[in-house]
C-alpha cells in the first residue's frame, strides 16, 4: 500500500471503496489493484462491503500479501461495525485487456 491514506473513515458507497483499494499496488507490478483490473466487483449496504477480487494466475506469489493489505485497509478505513468480506473469483480469467489503458501503455500492450 502507498503512503497515501484516508485520514478519516470513508463514506460507504462504491465510488470510495475504489478510491480505497486503489491505493493497494501489486508488489509484483507495481501498480494498484485497481488499475491491475483485480477487482471484479464491489456491493455496499450500511451492514457490509463485499469486494470480489481475483488474481492474475491462481498460482500468483503475490494473492496473499494482496488479500492481506485488503483486509488491513478495510479494518484501519471502515467503521468497525460494517463486515467485510473479500471473495476470491476466478470466473471470468483475468487478461492484460482488464488493465486501465495507462498500466497498458506502459507495458506496450496497446497496438
Amino acid at each position: 500500500m502507498t503512503s497515501e491514506a484516508f485520514s478519516t473513515p470513508i463514506a460507504l458507497d462504491e465510488t470510495s471503496i475504489q478510491q480505497l483499494l486503489s491505493q493497494i499496488i501489486d508488489p509484483e507490478v507495481g501498480a494498484s489493484i485497481t488499475d491491475m483490473g483485480l477487482v471484479y466487483g464491489i456491493r455496499v449496504s450500511p451492514e457490509l462491503v463485499e469486494i470480489d477480487i481475483t488474481m492474475t494466475s491462481p498460482a500468483c506469489p503475490m494473492g496473499g500479501m494482496i488479500l492481506d493489505d485488503i483486509d488491513a485497509t478495510l479494518e484501519r478505513y471502515l467503521p468497525s461495525d460494517v463486515q467485510r468480506k473479500v471473495n476470491v473469483v476466478w470466473d471470468p480469467p483475468w487478461d492484460p485487456s482488464r488493465m486501465s489503458a495507462t498500466l497498458r501503455a506502459r507495458f506496450h500492450l496497446d497496438s
